[in-house]
């Protein structure tokens, strides 16, 4: 790849960085409001249009996730194809399980009508439905942040040994995503919503918005870039 690539690699994944967080913290306040309660069925019938739109950044932000991976996978293969491709296979797994979330979140319109329009003796089985829906959406959700845990501990070991960025972002990166693995599983055993777990998220949110403006003001270390090209200009001689 060329200087010019390197750098166009850079600013598109610090741009996606960015474009994923704001997608998915502003769908969460669109939705919350919705989901977080009792009567959540006619708030979300009432409320259509503020799902959808929760929805439709959900969808970004699945887009923005996988795009991530995909951006920066011809700059991190020269390290070790198999954890390049492995972090985008998983951040490809975490956009298809945001999309099966937010799936289930438009059905809710569709389950809440005939909810509000039904009997008090007949509103019981549509509740179960509702329920339902928002467990597997809580599920789906839980394996997509694992998903987007997996992926991201291969992309900051990559950068961690390779030094395309400063190690102490990229080591704070692998701690910090090495909590969000922690929140994931006590998600997972405690049968809360991996949301509930906010405290241990906030690390990589932030450092994922810190190693985004590092990369579209910065981009990769040129040195690393460098260095490993012309390691594989002495293999290619010496082979």
């Amino acid at each position: 790849m060329t200087m010019d690539a390197n750098r166009r690699a850079a600013l598109s994944a610090g741009v996606l960085f960015i474009t994923a967080t704001a997608a998915s913290v502003s769908a969460t306040a669109l939705s919350r409001p919705l989901l977080n309660h009792s009567d959540y069925l006619t708030r979300v019938t009432a409320n259509a249009n503020q799902a959808a739109g929760a929805a439709l950044l959900d969808f970004l932000a699945a887009a923005a996730s996988a795009g991530i991976a995909i951006s920066l996978y011809p700059i991190l293969k020269g390290w070790n194809v198999g954890l390049a491709l492995g972090s985008v296979v998983f951040r490809t797994v975490e956009a298809v399980m945001y999309v099966a979330g937010l799936v289930t979140l438009l059905s809710l319109p569709a389950l809440g009508q005939p909810f509000s329009r039904a009997a008090s003796a007949d509103r019981a089985s549509y509740q179960a439905i509702g329920d339902s829906l928002l467990n597997a959406r809580d599920q789906v959700i839980l394996a997509g942040v694992l998903a987007l845990s997996l992926g991201a501990l291969m992309y900051y070991y990559l950068f961690y040994r390779s030094r395309l960025v400063p190690r102490w972002l990229s080591g704070w990166g692998i701690a910090a995503i090495i909590l969000m693995i922690v929140a994931c599983l006590l998600a997972w055993f405690s049968h809360n919503p991996v949301t509930s777990y906010t405290i241990l998220a906030l690390p990589i949110g932030v450092q994922e918005l810190v190693l985004a403006v590092w990369l579209i003001a910065k981009g990769f270390n040129a040195a690393a870039l460098q260095s490993r090209t012309a390691s594989r200009v002495r293999a290619a001689v010496a082979g």
